[in-house]
């Protein structure tokens, strides 16, 4: 398991595989909430706000175009791993 960069949660070792190279995606905000509890709570009020904000980041990136867009689709984006953590479809977390 890869050691997530400071100030991360979580990381995920990726390997690409024209070249064979892997390197480590490291997302998520370290720390818990308030309560002592995990700070990643799906299909909460503070879920939905999560993935409407996350969802402008991954059209922005889309709407600049080039390089930006490429990343927004990959799976392997801290954006996207963070998305499939808090279990976003959409602008809505999953209930």
């Amino acid at each position: 398991m890869a050691k997530p960069a400071k100030g991360k949660r979580f990381a995920k070792t990726v390997r690409n595989p024209k070249t064979g190279r892997t390197r480590k995606v490291s997302f998520g905000q370290a720390g818990k909430a308030k309560g002592g509890g995990d700070r990643i709570r799906p299909s909460t009020k503070k879920a939905d706000s999560y993935c409407s904000r996350s969802l402008g980041i991954k059209r922005e990136m889309i709407r600049k175009g080039g390089k930006s867009a490429k990343k927004a689709r990959d799976p392997n984006s801290p954006n996207n791993l963070s998305r499939k953590k808090w279990r976003c479809v959409g602008a809505k977390s999953r209930r």
